[in-house]
């Protein structure tokens, strides 16, 4: 069983959006053809945030950058984001999303983020995700989307821990790249981990 995960393809992370990753549009060629491939299954996630969430700098009168602890954590203080309900936290009208067969909603929690389409970033509470894959006996997990460095990054990593065998869709995803070799690093980190780096035209 191939499952795609696409992670975060949401207004507020593209241009226009309150937490643009600038050059996020170049990824829709491959993702659109991603779609168009036989996967059994496509999920896709949502950042999903009350508009009280403890990432957000404004919450805390605070710089975006700036990092605080959270619940235990050093959190970085991001825009406001993909508040619930909201035109910035619906799916890009770039993509066909009515295809998705199951969306992963994550950052539900004000006092935590949530990177991963797994797990809060405190490895508290399961979203669900791994939870359905098991049972649908999902194997292999190809995962693209925004941004590289943060949210896909994480999944990654955490689905290789559960045991998937994960194939990052490079072409397919971007970073946001606070500092400039974000992007590159976090691609060399889910490598080395045992992810596979493949574009949508291996496939």
């Amino acid at each position: 069983m191939k499952v795609l995960l696409l992670v975060d393809l949401q207004n507020d992370f593209l241009p226009g959006g309150s937490f643009p990753v600038k050059v996020g549009n170049e990824i829709f060629p491959a993702i659109n053809r991603l779609l168009d491939y036989p996967f059994d299954i496509i999920i896709a996630t949502k950042d999903w945030h009350p508009a009280d969430h403890g990432s957000f700098a404004a919450n805390h009168h605070k710089a975006v950058g700036e990092k605080i602890m959270l619940n235990g954590l050093e959190q970085i203080l991001w825009p406001d984001h993909c508040i619930q309900d909201t035109h910035g936290s619906e799916f890009s009208q770039k993509w066909d999303s009515e295809i998705v067969d199951k969306i992963i909603y994550k950052g539900t929690e004000k006092s935590i983020d949530s990177y991963s389409a797994f797990f809060d970033n405190a490895m508290k509470k399961a979203t669900g995700l791994d939870e359905f894959l098991k049972e649908i006996h999902a194997k292999e997990l190809y995962i693209a989307g925004l941004t590289t460095d943060y949210c896909v990054k994480y999944s990654v990593l955490d689905a290789l821990n559960l045991g998937y065998t994960v194939y990052v869709v490079t072409d397919a995803s971007r970073a946001i790249n606070l500092s400039p070799n974000d992007g590159d690093e976090a691609l060399t980190e889910m490598q080395q981990e045992g992810a596979h780096l493949i574009t949508s035209q291996d496939l």
